[in-house]
């Protein structure tokens, strides 16, 4: 095992330790951070989505700001702005909290679009265009954005054409009863959520050795056979009769993104059929639309999913 896998492992235990019970979302967290690729995390008031992204880059050393996205917030709040110094006559850009390395979006489908789509470049170009001046992000630039899954009175739901620049949607859901119990017993042991600065949290990454990662992941082999079956997925998801709406050309770059980061996060040098299907839910549940009629009859989302990945013969 080379000494970034030991570093990526390290990072995964320390995030498991912290947010307890949430071995999966920690996972496919880290497969998002191999991959390059912005995350959702939905979930219920309370169950730790802003405490892992803090805890997150707090173990890696990554410049961390937080956006509390509300239905007053401005895209210029967001990117920042040019402002006049009226002692020089001249203008000086503002940059907002768009300019980091890791960026919580909190509440994302509270503030309209128009400042939703002030993202839209930074999270697909990683970069920032002010006044006609373009303006490139840190190298590790990551977007975290939460959302409620309950409420949605005062929402804006998210178009697909930023939907679609998430890599992943991950479902945070309620801890087992052992982990809400090692939660409690954390809590009892004197450990604080509101000051990671001063819970003893000990950085076990850095910046520099997430993007040496992310560099191996690139290297990870596909074969021929694995790639005509990510295709024949995607095409299957787009003639799949309970959907409205399959999987576009770039979400089939996602996919072999992401699988070739769950490759790497396994040890091994080549992808498997594995590797395809274990990314296939957080990758398509946003993406993919169900028909009105498959919504009426109850039909859930993950079962769609499965029902694609069991219709495409697995390679041998």
């Amino acid at each position: 095992m080379s000494e970034n896998h030991a570093v990526l492992n390290r990072l995964g235990e320390s995030l498991n330790q912290v947010v307890v019970g949430q071995p999966a979302v920690v996972q496919q967290l880290l497969i998002a951070l191999l991959a390059g690729g912005h995350v959702i995390l939905e979930g219920v008031p309370g169950t730790g989505k802003t405490l892992l992204v803090k805890v997150i880059a707090t173990l890696v050393q990554a410049d961390f700001k937080r956006v509390q996205l509300t239905p007053d917030i401005l895209p210029a709040d967001i990117t920042g702005t040019n402002i006049l110094d009226f002692n020089n006559r001249t203008f000086i850009l503002k940059k907002g909290p768009v300019f980091t390395q890791i960026l919580l979006a909190d509440e994302i489908n509270r503030t309209p679009p128009k400042t939703q789509a002030a993202l839209l470049e930074a999270m697909e170009e990683q970069q920032v265009t002010l006044d006609g001046e373009t303006l490139p992000l840190p190298e590790l630039f990551w977007v975290i954005a939460t959302q409620n899954s309950l409420e949605f009175e005062g929402t804006y739901p998210l178009p697909e054409a930023q939907l679609d620049r998430f890599l992943f949607k991950l479902i945070v859901d309620y801890p087992d009863q052992n982990s809400e119990k090692q939660m409690l017993l954390n809590r009892q042991a004197g450990f604080g959520t509101k000051r990671l600065d001063i819970a003893q949290m000990k950085s076990v990454a850095t910046v520099e050795q997430i993007i040496q990662a992310r560099e191996q992941v690139k290297a990870i082999q596909v074969s021929e056979k694995i790639i005509d079956y990510l295709l024949e997925l995607v095409r299957t998801s787009r003639q799949h009769p309970d959907l409205a709406l399959g999987g576009s050309p770039r979400s089939a770059v996602a996919w072999l993104q992401s699988s070739k980061a769950s490759a790497w996060l396994s040890g091994r040098d080549y992808v498997t059929p594995d590797d395809i299907k274990v990314v296939a839910p957080p990758l398509l549940r946003h993406r993919l639309i169900l028909k009105p009629e498959a919504l009426l009859d109850g039909l859930m989302m993950e079962a769609v999913i499965g029902s694609i990945l069991d219709r495409v013969a697995v390679p041998r």
